[in-house]
């Protein structure tokens, strides 16, 4: 049992936002091409992770699929000239490589925002697909578990995954408290560029409702909206919507501000109405922030709160990077042992077959107390013959040379040959 472990991705680190969006899958786009890999594919085990920064498929197979893999992307996007794409890809044609990869994403090093607390949750979720899908082997089931292990072992032993370390992070943070404080708050959100559409979706994973979208081209309101189960209202009417509102989230893209001082003083607020402003150049003017019962936060207040929690998470790296080769050297040597495993049985059976024989040829006559006695002892001795050979086996593949090993005790004890060949041997011998 050789294990071929493969990955083709793009990411946030290969790819700008307008052609990862093209590559994106979703979730019935990725139970789709894992039927066809179980169906047609030649491939044994499959993991396809696919969010808003990468899409990345890990597979199991004999040979390099990835340009095979790069192309059922493309139809299942609709993209006709894959090829023009293909330099955005990385084929990880290394099985070390494509296992240290995973880790990497599993744990959030290789995340946008280091330490990413929902890529946990996606990667689980993706392996719940595979498992569904009857791609998830002994292999991947064993890599899983032990990235969700390496996971929670970091968590209790770093800072790594301490506090919010993006504005989105920190911006639905700030919300989902002040929300904490109002009752039934209704909350807008305003421009779904990609800060805008990370709030939304850490507002969705806080549980939050009566969150309402508004954003100048609507069908990417939509979108979002039914993905986090929110509402959408028509951009132009996104002014009118401020006297009912709560909490202000805008993301504009707008040279001058989109909310004026004037706007809010007009709103004659009663009580508290809070305002984020994740825009650069800003969309929301300073002046609010001096009215009665306005109160503002801009970007270089959230990115503060940000670049603290980041700062520990990159002193956290090198500890981090410890544990997660601590676990791939432990998930090596299950691996490679699970190599020879075959080979182990092999000789086991064979042996057996030998003792069973011997024991059958010499037992003719005696009384069951004899035949317990005699079936004991040589099930002893053969324990103790095949122990050294599965020591070396297993000392052979920590040193990469199980090959020559299994080779030879193959050839020592016929391992190859199937039963019926070993049956016309034996009547051949007769």
């Amino acid at each position: 049992m050789q294990f071929n472990f493969r990955a083709v991705t793009i990411s946030h680190k290969t790819a700008p936002i307008a052609v990862r969006e093209l590559m994106a899958l979703n979730h019935d786009q990725v139970n789709k091409l894992l039927l066809y890999f179980k169906e047609f594919g030649d491939v044994s085990e499959a993991l396809i992770l696919s969010t808003c920064n990468r899409t990345e498929i890990y597979y199991q197979a004999i040979g390099n699929k990835s340009k095979e893999i790069i192309k059922l992307i493309g139809i299942e996007n609709g993209i006709e000239k894959i090829g023009k794409y293909q330099k955005y890809f990385v084929d990880i044609d290394n099985h070390q490589q494509s296992v240290q990869h995973l880790f990497h994403v599993a744990i959030g090093l290789e995340a946008q925002v280091v330490g990413d607390l929902q890529i946990s949750n996606q990667v689980k979720r993706a392996y719940q697909s595979s498992a569904d899908a009857g791609l998830a082997g002994p292999f991947l089931h064993r890599l899983m578990h032990t990235t969700f292990f390496t996971n929670k072992k970091v968590v209790q032993e770093t800072t790594f995954r301490d506090g919010a370390a993006s504005v989105s992070y920190v911006a639905a943070d700030m919300v989902k408290d002040l929300a904490a404080e109002i009752i039934n708050p209704n909350i807008l959100i305003l421009g779904v560029g990609e800060i805008g559409a990370d709030v939304c979706r850490n507002l969705a994973d806080a549980g939050l409702q009566n969150v309402f979208i508004a954003n100048r081209t609507a069908h990417k309101a939509e979108k979002l909206a039914a993905e986090c189960g929110f509402e959408t209202i028509p951009f132009d009417e996104a002014v009118s919507q401020l006297s009912h509102t709560d909490v202000i989230i805008s993301s504009i893209a707008s040279e001058q501000p989109f909310i004026s001082a004037k706007m809010v003083k007009n709103l004659n607020i009663q009580g508290h109405k809070y305002f984020f402003d994740l825009s650069v150049p800003r969309s929301i003017e300073d002046e609010v922030d001096e009215l009665p019962g306005a109160l503002l936060y801009n970007i270089d207040d959230i990115k503060s709160k940000a670049n603290a929690a980041l700062e520990k998470r990159m002193k956290a790296i090198p500890r981090v990077k410890e544990i997660i080769e601590e676990s791939i050297t432990e998930f090596s040597t299950w691996s490679s042992e699970m190599v020879v495993s075959p080979t182990i049985n092999k000789l086991k059976d064979a042996l057996e077959e030998i003792r069973q024989e011997e024991v059958a040829r010499y037992l003719k006559g005696t009384d069951l107390q004899q035949a317990k006695m005699v079936d004991k002892l040589t099930k002893s001795i053969m324990q103790k013959i095949i122990k050294l050979p599965v020591l070396q086996l297993k000392a052979a593949c920590k040193r990469g040379e199980a090959e020559t090993l299994i080779d030879v005790l193959s050839d020592l004890f016929d391992l190859e040959k199937s039963p019926s060949d070993k049956q016309d041997k034996k009547s051949l011998s007769a």
